[in-house]
């Protein structure tokens, strides 16, 4: 890795932006800090939530009735625990599978005073098809997912995109992101083809970067240098 590659990667997750470095559908732990470590060890119990116990009472898990936000895949959580903070009113599920991402995530949300959020450290798909009641998400989030260059690699595809329409509300929003153009513009010809969902663009495609989602000091710097960010929200509408 050259040292350009070096320091975008060091930049990126100080930014709370996790990369995936190696390729690879094998689960890799990677190294928890004692911070995160302690993090996991100290909050678990209020704020982790466990596959293997199955479909999840909402009114339970978080003591009222508030709408429940759910993200895929929220790195190392920074801008999950944002949102949170500045939401106390709605409820937010975070599921990640890089386990020191989840220590980070409960770490800061401990550091916060965030009491909205849950995480699960496990596989998106099957905790939406174990734990998540159907029509009962305000909103599914899917931010910078890791952009396979392989279309067939890339988690927005029409099954999944189906699968998880059932978890929405009807009018919920399933709401995505990406500094990728190519990526963009695979999600936007995945979700005109879904025919229960309306883009809420007015001009048909792209929308402008809602203010409920915290611009990252990685995504600054990218806009600095001209990279563009692409949001995309679509509503179900059956």
């Amino acid at each position: 890795m050259s040292d350009t590659s070096k320091t975008a990667l060091e930049q990126a997750e100080q930014e709370g932006k996790y990369i995936r470095k190696v390729r690879s559908f094998v689960k890799r732990e990677g190294r928890l800090t004692k911070g995160q470590a302690k993090a996991l060890e100290d909050n678990w119990a209020t704020m982790g939530l466990n596959h293997q116990d199955g479909l999840l009472d909402f009114t339970k898990v978080f003591g009222n009735d508030n709408p429940v936000v759910l993200e895929i895949g929220f790195g190392m959580g920074k801008s999950l625990v944002e949102m949170a903070k500045n939401a106390p009113d709605t409820n937010f599920i975070g599921i990640e599978v890089h386990r020191p991402g989840v220590g980070a995530c409960l770490m800061d949300a401990s550091e916060a005073d965030v009491t909205n959020l849950r995480v699960y450290e496990h596989d998106a798909v099957e905790v939406l098809a174990d734990c998540i009641a159907d029509s009962s998400l305000a909103k599914l989030q899917l931010f910078f997912p890791d952009p396979w260059h392989k279309t067939t690699r890339r988690i927005v595809q029409p099954e999944f995109v189906e699968s998880l329409r059932s978890k929405l509300q009807i009018g919920g929003v399933f709401h995505m992101a990406t500094d990728w153009e190519n990526y963009a513009e695979h999600m936007l010809e995945v979700m005109m083809a879904a025919e229960k969902f309306s883009n809420l663009s007015r001009t048909n495609d792209y929308m402008p970067r809602p203010d409920d989602r915290p611009l990252t000091k990685f995504e600054q710097r990218g806009h600095r240098l001209g990279h563009g960010v692409w949001d995309l929200m679509f509503e179900r509408k059956v």
